[in-house]
Order: C-alpha cells, then structure tokens, then sequence
C-alpha cells in the first residue's frame, strides 16, 4: 500500500516549483494499482507544458521515491 504521507510530502516539496509559475497540484486519490491521480491547478490548468510537468516533474519524482507507484494521471 503506498503510503498518502510520503506522496503528500513529496509534492510538497515539489509544489513550490509549480507555484513559481503559477499553479499548483493536488492529491485526489492514491488507487489500489498503484496509479495516483492528481489534479493540476492555477496556471497549470489548460498550460501547454501541463503533461510534461506531469510526466517529467511529479511522476519521476514520486516514482523515484515510490518504487510502488505506476503512473501519475492529471484527473
């Protein structure tokens, strides 16, 4: 089971990036396999670039940390 502390206080040290250009990120629910869906706020929502920060920033980050966690999806 992945742990919701761990995710939270990885994004939270993610976040302030993402607020730096106006967004920001949201933790909805960490499912059963493994897939934390997560919601882009702010700037981010509708940005271009949205997926890769998804992709590239939260996930890689998260699954570094998280072995467990298969994908990251912006809900």
């Amino acid at each position: 089971m992945i742990n919701q502390e761990k995710v939270e206080e990885i994004l939270d040290r993610i976040r302030p990036a993402i607020q730096s250009d106006g967004g920001d990120v949201e933790l909805i629910k960490i499912r059963e396999d493994g897939v934390i869906e997560v919601r882009l706020q702010g700037a981010c929502k509708g940005c271009p670039m949205a997926a890769l920060t998804l992709k590239a920033g939260i996930e890689r980050v998260i699954k570094e940390e998280i072995p467990e966690v298969k994908e990251v999806i912006s809900v």
